[in-house]
């Protein structure tokens, strides 16, 4: 009976799985992916980890450590390289399409819906109680990240230098995120205790499952020991089909023109946003907004709430920016069929560089797993991005609540100051409702945004906004 009892109590690893059914899990994690980086990587690891036994927790945690060091969207990232670990590339492939895939399509089905019926009442009060939601969001990311990343000294001082060069000293932010890292990185090779606290949005917190007991193993696959001829390959593939579109239309239409624009922001804004979802949009908010003015800040709020009740990627908010800039200015085309073009276009140049670095590094970083230096980096970036993150609340409060903001100049100081009596009575009220059910009922991200934006359908029919 030990015998058995023994046999019984060892895991066993399981069966290989094909590629078609791998298909149908990555297609189910895809539709389930709501909720920001934090939960869609809960997701994955509920499913892939705890459920299917695919990849065990180190090594799971390894690869989300790599996505959080590159730019882009960590979960789609992460939902690549795992389908790389399990069939190569096309694997890869499969799972970074499937993920990005519903909301893709949300995404444009809502943008056409925008800017046809946005103006409408009813519309328009559908998104006004989504933009008071949305702070409630963004400062639940800011205290998840925080209890996570800050734990000691050196990182609250990194968060705290984050913020005020971001949102007083209109620093770029991708040369703050890269500060932090080169930070995190000499702090970590120095064996620093500080620069030794993990990082990332972490798992489930569930089931820890050794990487001896999975499909996968601990071993290291055949396909993480390329030659040099199938990295350059690898390379001049994706560097094709990312930079060919940008430069044809530099070519065809020129550099001013809108598509023109869009590929070469999106292009430059995929190889610099480190540190997430919501830290890209504080980079996007910046220079769509107020550079390009493709969208107004309120218009860059409904694009968030969007991406908040669609699954995918919080990225995706990118295309709704892509679909506005191309709509406004269609040159010969219609409206609608340049906002398309505009927001697939954002699209491709977004998420095509993903695929790079991860089957360009993917094969290196397998070999370098528990490296303190890297780990350091990612620490510092992690607390780089709470910083980040706050400005991106406050940016989206200024804009939320209040109708009139005063831009304030004084030595290096530049930032927006609200007019206090402009605030907006109803929105102050629903931001505050979205935060109390957040933070002290602990009520989902989905029923806070359904609800703010029923209250605010009842607000229109009640004739208060």
């Amino acid at each position: 009976m030990s015998g058995v009892a023994i046999a019984e109590a060892v895991p066993v690893r399981p069966a290989p799985v094909s590629l078609r059914e791998a298909f149908w899990v990555w297609l189910r994690i895809a539709a389930l992916s709501f909720g920001g980086p934090a939960g869609q990587i809960a997701v994955m690891h509920r499913i892939l980890v705890e459920e299917k036994r695919w990849i065990g927790e180190h090594r799971f945690l390894h690869a989300l450590n790599y996505c959080m060091l590159l730019p882009g969207p960590e979960a789609q990232q992460l939902a690549t390289y795992i389908g790389w670990l399990m069939h190569k590339t096309k694997g890869g492939i499969v799972a970074g399409a499937l993920f990005v895939l519903p909301g893709m399509i949300s995404i444009m089905a809502l943008s056409w819906i925008y800017v046809l019926y946005g103006r409408v009442g009813f519309v328009s009060a559908l998104f006004f109680g989504l933009k008071a939601a949305v702070l409630a969001i963004v400062l639940q990311a800011v205290t998840r990240i925080g209890r996570r990343a800050l734990k000691n000294a050196a990182m609250r001082w990194i968060a705290a230098g984050a913020f005020v060069a971001i949102f007083f000293l209109g620093a770029p932010f991708p040369l703050v995120v890269l500060a932090a890292a080169l930070i995190g990185y000499v702090g970590g090779k120095r064996g620093v205790a500080a620069f030794s606290v993990g990082g990332g949005h972490g798992s489930s917190g569930g089931v820890e499952v050794a990487d001896a007991d999975t499909l996968l193993g601990e071993e290291l696959p055949a396909h993480a020991r390329p030659t040099i001829r199938q990295t350059v390959r690898d390379a001049l593939v994706w560097l094709v089909l990312w930079l060919a579109p940008v430069a044809a239309l530099i070519a065809w239409l020129g550099p001013d023109d809108v598509f023109s624009q869009i590929a070469t922001f999106f292009s430059t804004m995929a190889m610099v946003t480190f540190g997430g979802a919501y830290a890209v949009l504080a980079y996007v908010a910046q220079e769509a907004v107020q550079s390009y003015q493709w969208l107004a800040p309120g218009e860059m709020l409904d694009g968030l709430g969007m991406a908040e009740t669609t699954p995918g990627p919080l990225i995706m908010v990118l295309q709704f920016v892509g679909f506005l800039g191309a709509y406004r200015d269609p040159g010969m085309l219609s409206p609608l069929l340049a906002g398309t073009l505009g927001g697939l276009l954002a699209t491709w140049v977004t998420f095509t560089p993903c695929f790079l670095w991860i089957f360009l590094g993917a094969p290196f970083i397998e070999r370098m797993r528990d490296n303190k230096a890297l780990s350091g980096a990612l620490s510092a970036i992690t607390a780089a991005v709470v910083g980040v993150v706050l400005n991106l609340a406050i940016w989206f409060a200024i804009h939320t609540l209040f109708r009139e903001t005063l831009p304030v100049a004084a030595g290096p100081l530049r930032f927006d100051m609200p007019v206090l009596m402009s605030i907006d009575p109803w929105a102050a009220v629903l931001a505050l409702a979205a935060i109390v059910a957040m933070f002290r009922w602990n009520v989902g991200v989905f029923t806070t945004l359904a609800s703010a934006a029923a209250a605010g359908i009842g607000l229109h029919l009640a004739g208060l906004i």
